[in-house]
């Protein structure tokens, strides 16, 4: 089994979600999903890339597609990808009608 093959559960459970939350009347706002998204996979590659770099985590090279951003397998994004997709439409989901806060 390869790394994809673990990811693909989370990321169809998150693209779900998303697009249960896409087909509501009022959209999530999107600039600001399109930004943590890039700050979050910005995130997700310097962090990678140290514990990689330092030891604490390696990888069975079979498992792996091959495309790396430095020393991070592309398949460490799958879970930043998902969460970025998840997150905010859960919370667009969750989120009460028709009440104020003063």
């Amino acid at each position: 089994m390869t790394y994809w093959l673990i990811n693909i559960p989370f990321l169809l459970v998150a693209a779900l979600v998303l697009g249960v939350a896409l087909g509501r009347r009022v959209p999530p706002r999107i600039v600001p999903w399109v930004v943590s998204a890039g700050v979050m996979m910005v995130l997700t590659a310097v962090f990678d890339n140290v514990i990689i770099g330092s030891g604490l985590v390696a990888y069975d090279e079979q498992l792996l597609s091959g495309v790396m951003v430095g020393l991070a397998p592309l398949e460490d994004f799958a879970y930043t990808l998902a969460a970025v997709m998840m997150i905010p439409a859960l919370w667009h989901l969750l989120e009460r009608r028709g009440s104020e806060t003063s």
